[in-house]
């Protein structure tokens, strides 16, 4: 099946059609800038544009920086909070003119590298981390996904939120060094593996290319490897959930 994944971010918009059978983009990885503000009339013309520019009328996966329950958005993560309530699939399926499945964007980055990538064939708990505007996770018991975790807004010391401590963005805005963002982020993982105890951490997203360096500053008895897809996971994701969903149409959505 080929299916259209699309992976909003805070900061950028990537889609490319995705052969689902094997987890392969066929297409050119087309990325736009997530438009500011992210009001949901900008992001759904964003879309429809990709839409346009891949003349594409099949069906649509997105991954999306938000809790998503029954195809509305309960949270707002890096978006306009006007997004809050708002029945996101419904909203996205009548800008773009195609059939739209949405869930949490780490969510779907989780199931791409649990079917394809890191994760694949990993028995018990794997707890997956996107580094990038936010910490995006996605948390698996036996390959079955618990959905929208949201394991970034847990509060560290002095009730510091995890991703305004440790994520990429904050890196990159306080241009700290490595090995000064290394430990930030390690606390963080500390705290999900006393909370966890995961048999497996697989880290995505734009920080996962410089593993090797902070990776001397993880110090958590769980192994910590990058992910295999890095930062296209959320596109093969979110064409992945879309086809469960066309798959099992009477299947409760995230």
């Amino acid at each position: 099946m080929q299916i259209l994944g699309i992976d909003v971010g805070g900061t950028g918009i990537k889609a490319a059609i995705v052969e689902t059978e094997t987890g392969e983009l066929i297409s050119e990885r087309l990325r736009i800038l997530t438009p500011r503000p992210a009001t949901p009339e900008a992001i759904g013309l964003a879309l429809k544009d990709i839409v346009d520019q891949h003349r594409w009328t099949g069906p649509l996966g997105i991954g999306f920086p938000a809790a998503i329950q029954h195809g509305i958005a309960r949270t707002a993560s890096n978006i306009d909070k006007s997004f809050i309530g708002l029945a996101v699939a419904d909203f996205f399926a009548a800008q773009t003119g195609c059939p739209v499945y949405i869930a949490n964007d780490a969510d779907v980055a989780g199931l791409a590298e649990m079917r394809f990538g890191a994760g694949k064939d990993t028995a018990g708990v794997v707890l997956i981390v996107t580094i990038g505007t936010g910490l995006g996770t996605a948390l698996f018991s036996n390959g079955h996904l618990l959905p929208n975790t949201e394991l970034g807004h847990v509060l560290l010391g002095k009730g510091i939120e995890a991703e305004r401590y440790a994520s990429e963005s904050v890196r990159v805005t306080k241009k700290l060094r490595w090995k000064t963002w290394g430990k930030r982020f390690n606390t963080y993982l500390e705290t999900m593996e006393n909370l966890f105890w995961p048999d497996l951490i697989v880290l995505g997203g734009g920080a996962s290319h410089k593993l090797h360096k902070f990776a001397p500053l993880i110090t958590v008895v769980t192994p910590v490897i990058p992910a295999s897809f890095l930062n296209q996971a959320g596109i093969v994701g979110a064409a992945l959930y879309a086809e469960e969903c066309l798959r099992a149409p009477n299947r409760i959505s995230a």
